[in-house]
């Protein structure tokens, strides 16, 4: 379960929050719990992480491929290592839609991280026009397969993927657990066909949009999901933590809590 913070929290707010997750995530077992902080309060994340216990996942919401240079702004994969950063969100539906991140772009950052041994977690999904006029797979595979094939050794990458449909993103609008099994389902397929049926399997891949702890189970419950990446319901540990129980149960596929060290 990973949580994504976005543009929020002060470093003395991510502090309080951490020291209110770690204790309670280590009853979280068979579930890796992810947190992706901002730039600002990432080092304080993983330093309060390395030193508990509590096996809790630090992570940065975006990087930029290249290790240095000019380019004003950005942070490279060797800094975010530097401060603790063990994985990074790769090509999420607002960096698309509000930054004009393509998927040339996210498949050099996939890329990157992977071969830094920085877990990239990867979002692919549609819009509401693009789902309305039938092009949901065209749109999402299309994302799959241009990362896939950045990949020096698609078959034995440290990867995960995270399906997040567009119109389902802080709308309140979720896709039910059928619509998030069908494309994570078709997802975990053409990985089969692209990196072979251990690949496939080994890789997790989460749903994103509007999960809730109301919602959480049933989605949780579907085979191929394998976690979730979680957005305003991460924002307070309470709900959050709901969310992390309702994925603490072995998975129809794998008979097994979906974690990132599987991959």
């Amino acid at each position: 379960m990973a949580a994504n913070w976005k543009m929020n929290k002060t470093v003395r707010e991510a502090q309080e929050y951490t020291a209110a997750l770690l204790p309670r995530a280590a009853d979280a077992e068979g579930v890796d719990v992810a947190v992706f902080a901002p730039f600002t309060s990432l080092h304080e994340v993983a330093r309060m992480a390395e030193d508990s216990p509590t096996p809790v996942i630090a992570g940065a919401q975006n990087f930029y491929y290249e290790d240095s240079g000019a380019f004003t702004g950005e942070v490279s994969v060797p800094m975010l290592q530097d401060v603790g950063a063990r994985a990074a969100i790769v090509g999420h539906s607002e960096r698309r839609e509000l930054f004009g991140e393509d998927d040339d772009l996210v498949a050099r950052k996939a890329a990157r991280a992977v071969k830094a041994g920085l877990i990239p977690i990867v979002c692919v999904g549609e819009t509401k026009e693009e789902r309305d006029a039938g092009n949901m797979w065209e749109k999402v595979s299309g994302q799959v397969r241009r990362v896939m094939g950045e990949l020096d050794d698609p078959g034995g990458a440290p990867l995960v993927f995270a399906y997040e449909p567009i119109w389902a993103i802080g709308t309140g609008e979720t896709a039910t657990p059928e619509d998030a099994q069908d494309a994570i389902g078709r997802i975990r397929d053409l990985l089969k066909e692209i990196g072979g049926d251990n690949f496939a399997q080994a890789v997790r891949i989460l749903y994103g949009g509007s999960v809730k702890p109301y919602n959480a189970g049933e989605i949780m419950a579907q085979g191929d999901v394998d976690g979730a990446l979680v957005g305003g319901a991460s924002l307070e540990v309470e709900s959050f933590m709901q969310l992390v129980k309702a994925a603490n149960r072995p998975s129809p596929r794998t008979g097994r809590g979906g974690t990132l060290g599987d991959v």
